[in-house]
C-alpha cells in the first residue's frame, strides 16, 4: 500500500503546520487545528499510522478520510486556508502566509490538485504522522 508521511513542523496558537510527503518527496503543506487532547472538531489528530480511504464527501467531493482515529470520525483532507476551516481535518496548500493576523496557508486549490493527482489511482493509502524533519 502506498504511504504518505505528514511531518509536523510547528505547533503554534494559529494551528499545527506540516509538510506532506509522497514517499520521500515533499509536495504540499498542511494546516490542522492546535493539539487539544484529540477532541472532535477542535484538535489535530494524534501522531501515528493510519489508513486513509477514498470517499465522496457531500461538502468536499472526492477526497480521503483518515480512518481509525480513536474517538474521532470524518477526518478529511480538503482545501482551506485558516485553522478555522479545519474542524479537525487536514488542510492542504502550497504556501504559508499571514491572513487576518494569523499564519495560514494559501494556494490550497493548487495543493489539493496535486494531492488528487498523486492519489488518482488509489482507493486507500497509509498515512504516517510524526513530528520534526
Amino acid at each position: 500500500m502506498k504511504q504518505f508521511k505528514l511531518t509536523r513542523i510547528a505547533y503554534i496558537p494559529d494551528g499545527t503546520f506540516g509538510v506532506l510527503f509522497d514517499e520521500d518527496i515533499p509536495f504540499c503543506l498542511t494546516l490542522e487545528r492546535e493539539w487539544n487532547d484529540n477532541k472532535k472538531n477542535i484538535s489535530c489528530i494524534p501522531r501515528g499510522e493510519y489508513v486513509c480511504k477514498r470517499i465522496e464527501s457531500p461538502k468536499f467531493g472526492d477526497t480521503f478520510e483518515v480512518l481509525h482515529v480513536s474517538k474521532r470520525s470524518n477526518i478529511l483532507f480538503h482545501k482551506g486556508n485558516i485553522e478555522d476551516d479545519s474542524h479537525g481535518c487536514i488542510l492542504i496548500g502550497e504556501q504559508y502566509h499571514k491572513y487576518k493576523n494569523k499564519i495560514s496557508i494559501k494556494a490550497s486549490r493548487e495543493g489539493f490538485a496535486e494531492f488528487k493527482w498523486r492519489t488518482e489511482d488509489l482507493k486507500y493509502f497509509k498515512l504516517r504522522i510524526k513530528d520534526g524533519i
